[in-house]
């Protein structure tokens, strides 16, 4: 079965894409996801190396999870230091292309192995891939964005690869998420702290003057133009949780209730009439 970008797929096409995504309600183990992988699956989207990676990326929080047939592809023989450059590399990629799936192929400045130990079986299988197919999931919720890489050794992939993957992401991502957490995947004490220590630095600390900083009013100037917290995360490159902080520490420094008071009070003191389009949205 493979998905193609016909808008009336044959009714052989429907039913081999339902038994497919039945097929992920089965997965329970590392061991039923490598089958899952490996099968129908392969037929869409063909890869010999699966790394879904989760976590904060601008922190370099990340842990991930690596699942392929080739010896020494495995998680537990990858440092999460030796890995987390590729990863951010491609989810900056990512987020540059307007989180839209992309195909990269070796040689190319964000598919380098930067930092990737140069020896060991990881390594070596890391060596032959000639390709990788790159999509992610923004949570929300969860405020943790999650990416997935399929390496191949082919070097061109199809164009109807991008939109499959667009299509069976969300089943990729469900199957992750029924299977066990290995040892090393569980948050550690190091990246909490690393995470609080960072997050800590980029806030700053309210002013007696009831002053805007610099980040501060460069928040309230897309606020202004009607953007939500997410929207000026994504500009910013930080999370939708970090904006909404801002946005309480500007609403106590003005002595506002909502965004649109925000926009109104902080242009009559700067003397510089925004283009109102704050709506009361998220705080």
């Amino acid at each position: 079965m493979v998905i193609r970008e016909d808008p009336s797929p044959s009714a052989d096409v429907i039913a081999r894409f339902y038994a497919l995504i039945t097929e992920v309600f089965g997965v329970r183990r590392h061991v039923d996801l490598m089958r899952w992988l490996q099968g129908d699956l392969q037929q869409n989207l063909p890869h010999d190396i699966l790394i879904a990676a989760w976590g904060d990326f601008r922190l370099g929080v990340i842990y991930y999870d690596i699942v392929s047939a080739l010896p020494g592809a495995r998680s537990e023989s990858t440092l999460a230091e030796s890995i987390a450059p590729l990863l951010t590399g491609l989810f900056n990629r990512w987020l540059e292309l307007d989180r839209a799936p992309f195909s990269i192929s070796a040689g190319e400045d964000s598919f380098e192995w930067h930092g990737i130990a140069k020896s060991g079986p990881m390594a070596t299988a890391m060596q032959g891939m000639r390709s990788a197919l790159v999509h992610g999931i923004n949570d929300q919720r969860g405020r943790h964005d999650c990416l997935y890489v399929l390496l191949s050794k082919t070097p061109n992939r199809r164009r109807d690869e991008r939109n499959a993957l667009e299509l069976l992401l969300p089943y990729i991502d469900t199957a992750l998420r029924q299977v066990d957490l290995l040892p090393n995947q569980y948050p550690t004490r190091r990246n909490h702290l690393r995470a609080a220590e960072a997050l800590a630095e980029e806030a700053p600390a309210v002013n007696d003057s009831g002053a805007l900083s610099e980040r501060e009013a460069e928040i309230m100037a897309w606020v202004a133009k009607g953007k939500t917290n997410g929207e000026i995360g994504s500009i910013l490159n930080v999370s939708s949780f970090t904006i909404k902080n801002h946005m309480q520490r500007i609403f106590k420094k003005l002595d506002v209730f909502n965004r649109a008071q925000a926009v109104s009070t902080y242009s009559s003191l700067n003397g510089q009439p925004f283009a109102q389009g704050a709506t009361p949205q998220d705080a």
